[in-house]
């Protein structure tokens, strides 16, 4: 089990270092619900990823994946696209970073979050976690590298908990600490702020291209071996790669709509 922790543990670093959701979570611990709406959203989180990744880990061992199966090289192609997504990620926020001088935007949404209910942290924070192409995208990888790691009995399971474990230490972190010592927290806690406010882009840039270059990398290593042992493997990776294009655009299109 431990060349599978370490496998996912990049993914899981890659799901941590999302600097929109820790500052939404700052910004709850400022608000008039400060204690219930930041449990609820760190709750939310932790919750959407694990439920992404019960969901793959379950159809996964439905479907019988293993190494070279068609399945298996369904995985593979799902690693290669999201590979591609993040370069393009890493493009399109390099295109939209904010220039010298100018002050980084963030979301619409988060100048209502003193008005937020717990429910809406709870909604907003599952989003984040579980329609979030990044996020979604690293936790179907990390799930899909745990469903191929040739794992028996409840370790799959474990090596799950440990990468959700490890994908919410950012966002559960300044709550803990907000909770442990109080008032005295809040002047770290906005200079994490600040800090995460103003790199949000270099710090976005630098990780897609990094994830996507490890997804490509282990997506076409896989393909390379499992398309020359299988032939109805090409099909899978046509298929997918048709499905995947209005499967993003749907997601794109829901999520606006979810936030507002």
């Amino acid at each position: 089990m431990g060349s599978v922790i370490g496998d996912i543990l990049p993914l899981a670093i890659g799901v941590a270092i999302s600097p929109v959701p820790i500052i939404a979570v700052i910004l709850m611990l400022f608000s008039k619900r400060a204690r219930s709406n930041s449990l609820a959203f760190m709750l939310g989180w932790i919750i959407a990823l694990a439920v992404v990744g019960s969901l793959v880990l379950v159809l996964a061992n439905a479907g019988k994946i293993s190494a070279g199966s068609a399945p298996s090289t369904f995985a593979y192609a799902l690693k290669l696209l999201f590979g591609l997504l993040f370069l393009f990620l890493a493009y399109r926020n390099w295109q939209k970073r904010p220039h010298t001088g100018e002050e980084a935007q963030m979301p619409p949404w988060m100048a209502s979050i003193d008005s937020f209910t717990s429910g809406k942290s709870f909604g907003i924070a599952a989003l984040l976690a579980g329609v979030n192409p990044k996020n979604l995208g690293l936790t179907l990888a990390a799930a899909l590298t745990i469903a191929q790691g040739g794992l028996s009995g409840a370790q799959p399971w474990i090596a799950l908990a440990v990468f959700v474990v490890l994908a919410s230490v950012t966002v559960a972190a300044p709550v803990l600490y907000y909770l442990a010592a109080g008032a005295s927290a809040e002047k770290t806690l906005t200079s994490w702020k600040a800090w995460l406010t103003a790199n949000n882009a270099t710090v976005m840039i630098v990780l897609f291209l990094i994830l996507g270059v490890k997804l490509i990398g282990d997506g076409l290593a896989g393909l390379l071996v499992t398309t020359s042992e299988s032939p109805e493997a090409v099909q899978l990776v046509a298929a997918i790669t048709i499905l995947a294009g209005p499967l993003y655009i749907i997601l794109a299109v829901l999520k606006p709509c979810l936030l507002s």
